[in-house]
């Protein structure tokens, strides 16, 4: 069989150990933590001798299976059903569940989104293994055995997970942590087709209206840059927006910040949060703790400014400024401004 045909859900991996990736896509367009997971999947698999797997559900999926070999997949599990449509718990449960049945992967990751943490636990339940939520970190050993990283206690130390005793190893992984792999247009792999008797019996739940919410265009996770904001901004909020529209940046900010009523959740950095990778993070009256720190700390270049010579933030930053950041802000404003000018 020529590489991308498509064929029969036949299992072509022989004895092989596998790790299957659940893809996630929304309207026919793939969710970016579907490509990270597959970045990892592959690191993971060239650690153990194991074959990088993709689950592709949904309705009318032409062309994603191609893109998810170019980011990684050997083989991408393709369930193309018109009752798929939309992302309905039992229907989905029911055709990732007859894929993981059929095929017996040893790993199965999938990403902490809305739909990954509503789908994970309920196929963990049935197929009797474990879930570690929430990773941040996926190691693997020469027997392919999964070593799960995850924050606890509410962040103050990580713990990691192990699943022994049965298989598949789940394991649900935070959006923004991992890296995703550079795409190649030229890399080939297997597209196979599943089709999955349903128990209509079980759909309990009809879709009667979907309402979208608009898409914030300053995604903090997508962003190059980010000016995030501590306790200590919280009455400078419009200037610290001022900064980051000089900066072509977006604001973010701490939980301190949201529990105060001052900006979105979805500005929030952190463990409760959103993880963020960005080029440069300027921090300002931030003391980093360790929650906050779990959400930022492979940003490329780390500027904080603090007024507490002690604060946590230092031990992680590349560029440390002691001092109030309400009164060094209009400094910086203006070294920009005049830098922008030159």
């Amino acid at each position: 069989m020529n590489n991308n045909d498509e064929m029969t859900a036949k299992c072509e991996c022989g004895c092989k150990k596998t790790i299957f990736v659940y893809c996630e896509q929304r309207d026919g367009v793939l969710s970016k933590v579907s490509f990270e997971l597959l970045g990892v999947a592959s690191e993971l698999a060239s650690q153990s001798d194991q074959k990088v797997c993709a689950m592709l559900i949904g309705s009318n999926l032409k062309g994603l299976p191609e893109e998810l070999i170019q980011y990684g997949a050997d083989s991408v599990y393709v369930c193309d059903d018109k009752r798929l449509a939309h992302y309905l718990t039992e229907p989905y449960a029911q055709a990732t569940g007859n894929i993981i049945r059929d095929f017996k992967p040893n790993i199965v990751l999938f990403p902490a989104t809305s739909i990954g943490r509503d789908l994970a636990p309920r196929l963990s339940a049935r197929l009797r293994t474990g879930l570690t939520a929430d990773c941040t970190k996926l190691e693997v050993d020469a027997d392919g055995n999964l070593f799960m990283t995850r924050p606890a206690f509410g962040g103050n130390l990580f713990a990691t997970i192990i699943c022994p005793d049965h298989r598949p190893q789940m394991s649900t992984v935070r959006p923004g942590v991992m890296q995703m792999k550079q795409k190649d247009d030229n890399r080939k792999g297997e597209i196979i087709n599943v089709n999955v008797t349903f128990d209509e019996s079980k759909f309990n739940v009809e879709l009667v209206e979907e309402i979208k919410e608009k898409a914030s265009e300053d995604n903090i996770e997508n962003a190059k840059i980010l000016v995030s904001v501590g306790r200590g901004m919280q009455t400078q909020i419009d200037e610290a927006r001022h900064l980051a529209k000089c900066l072509n940046a977006t604001l973010s900010c701490s939980r301190a910040v949201v529990d105060g009523g001052v900006l979105p959740q979805d500005r929030q950095v952190g463990q409760t949060g959103k993880t963020v990778r960005p080029l440069c993070y300027l921090a300002l009256g931030i003391s980093g703790a360790v929650q906050h720190l779990a959400g930022m700390s492979d940003s490329e270049y780390l500027i904080a400014v603090n007024k507490d010579k002690d604060a946590t933030i230092f031990n992680v930053a590349h560029l440390g400024i002691v001092g109030d950041a309400k009164a060094i802000l209009p400094y910086l404003e203006k070294e920009i401004e005049n830098l922008k000018n030159a």
